[in-house]
């Protein structure tokens, strides 16, 4: 099938790829709608069981945040042991998730879903039931596995079934479960280590995600057409060092070992580690595109609407950050605020954020992402610029009205930067497209902790903790800015030849 584009409302120019790689048919079932903007039920029933099961393998990710310190006593081992129940988790992620653009075009929706699923359902049952360190830390590995897949599969299932006119609000509703989810593990976690053992947070999880798995299994139906594409192992294996290594290193800097001494030395050779190996990823996928299907197709980059959608998210992941890490820092530390009550200050912002998606959503079907963007990245600035001035006095009411501001303006860039970055790929690239922004969010994220974690603990050990923190916030201040002017670089985007209507 030929992959030719033409030039779209992104600027793009006719061209034709190097290496065609033949692109899946659009999604023959479900069945059709009636007209251009309206989607089948079938469509409906597969997006939403999508959603549901991301939003409880995302809640399964951050519940984990407040509990190391209860693990530690509870299963006698360091603050470094522990921590690796978070770590592993994110290395096991930044990995995977490189190798779901070629497993979404290799594999069936249903067999997707069904196998991360599967093993998210299998890796919480056994942390419920581990006996120790070892089985839980295995059972979180086995969770991330499908988890990394998720994201993705969703992603690229919109993309697939949602006709464009429509796809903003139903990118919108993504919000939910990227947002709400996050906002909601910290409380939910706290809730239960204070009156339930810490085997409860993933019997909590576990029945809602058997159910997710049980739905799939009888009512999902496959999406698109697979294809028979060749796994290039060697593209695996760099994997590996490329994104463990990058996630790693910045994760040890990020998670305390910044401080004035400098980063450790472990963490600077997997930062080496990374680098080289992103730069043998990279060269590997441009020579695989030349005579046949790479595993992560770098093509998405020839469109510019995508790649300034993709800086965009990178920049706003820096201040997604900067709130996640940095706010629970100062309540804590500064105020002396409990977990709970943290996750409850927090709580508001992250519901905003997910509630007003799909409001956002419908907006960016009207006016296009420019207004939004340039709206949400201003307000970043700004709300950012007044954390920049937290000091120990300061009103926790305040805090909360910030924070909702904050998750305001990240509700304005989020929805429109994925639309409008994915809108103009063909169909042959978008779960590539999906693979590369999640795996840049990783990225993203780890390097924003890192950079942001390290100047809280070089300026707090000269000049204390408040000073640290608003030197902190200072920094993100100035990145944030950079979003405001790719904000003003986004335009509306068209879909790309042969991508579908409607269904």
């Amino acid at each position: 099938m030929s992959t030719k584009v033409t030039s779209n409302s992104s600027g793009e120019p006719a061209r034709e790829p190097a290496a065609p790689v033949a692109a899946p048919a659009a999604a023959p079932a479900p069945a059709a709608a009636t007209t251009s903007d309206r989607m089948s039920r079938e469509s409906v029933t597969v997006i939403v069981t999508l959603l549901v099961a991301t939003f409880v393998v995302i809640l399964n990710e951050t519940i984990m945040n407040v509990a190391l310190q209860r693990l530690m006593v509870d299963l006698r081992v360091d603050a470094p042991t522990v921590q690796w129940l978070s770590t592993g988790f994110m290395l096991t992620m930044a990995v995977v998730i490189p190798t779901t653009g070629f497993i979404l075009q290799r594999l069936s929706t249903r067999s997707v879903f069904l196998l991360a699923m599967g093993l998210f359902a299998g890796g919480t049952a056994l942390a419920a039931a581990a006996p120790g360190y070892g089985i839980l830390l295995l059972a979180r590995i086995i969770q991330a596995g499908g988890t990394a897949i998720m994201l993705p599969l969703l992603m690229t299932t919109i993309l697939t079934l949602v006709p464009l006119a429509r796809r903003g609000a139903v990118m919108g509703n993504v919000s939910i479960a990227i947002s709400v989810a996050p906002a909601m593990g910290p409380t939910v976690s706290g809730f239960i280590l204070q009156h339930f053992s810490w085997r409860f947070m993933f019997i909590f999880v576990l029945p809602i995600a058997l159910a997710a798995l049980a739905i799939g299994a009888k009512f999902l139906t496959n999406v698109g057409e697979t294809e028979k594409s060749r796994l290039d192992f060697l593209s695996v294996v760099l994997t590996v060092p490329a994104f463990g290594g990058l996630v790693y290193g910045l994760s040890q800097i990020g998670g305390g070992h910044g401080g004035s001494s400098g980063p450790s030395t472990l963490a600077v050779v997997a930062l080496v580690l990374g680098v080289a190996g992103l730069a043998a990823f990279t060269f590997r996928q441009l020579r695989l595109q030349k005579s046949e299907a790479p595993l992560l197709d770098l093509r998405a980059f020839n469109f510019r609407m995508f790649t300034v959608s993709v800086l965009l998210m990178v920049v706003s992941m820096v201040a997604l950050f900067g709130a996640v890490i940095l706010l629970p820092l100062y309540l804590q530390e500064i105020r002396g605020l409990q977990s709970l009550e943290t996750g409850l200050a927090l709580l508001p912002g992250g519901l905003a954020m997910g509630l007003l998606g799909p409001v956002i959503g419908r907006l960016f079907d009207k006016v296009g992402p420019l207004p939004l963007t340039v709206t949400g990245s201003s307000l970043m600035v700004l709300t950012l610029w007044q954390f920049s001035m937290l000091d120990a006095g300061t009103p926790v009411w305040w805090i909360v009205t910030l924070h909702v501001g904050l998750s305001f303006g990240l509700a304005l860039l989020f929805t429109p930067a994925f639309t409008t970055g994915l809108n103009p790929l063909p169909p042959h690239l978008y779960s590539h497209g999906s693979a590369i922004m999640s795996t840049l969010q990783q990225v993203a994220g780890a390097a924003g902790t890192a950079l942001l974690v390290s100047i809280f603990a070089v300026v707090s050990a000269g000049s204390g903790l408040v000073a640290g923190m608003n030197a902190a916030f200072l920094t993100a201040t100035v990145i944030a800015v950079a979003a405001v002017v790719l904000s003003s670089m986004m335009r509306k985007t068209a879909g790309a030849e042969g991508a579908p209507a409607a269904h």
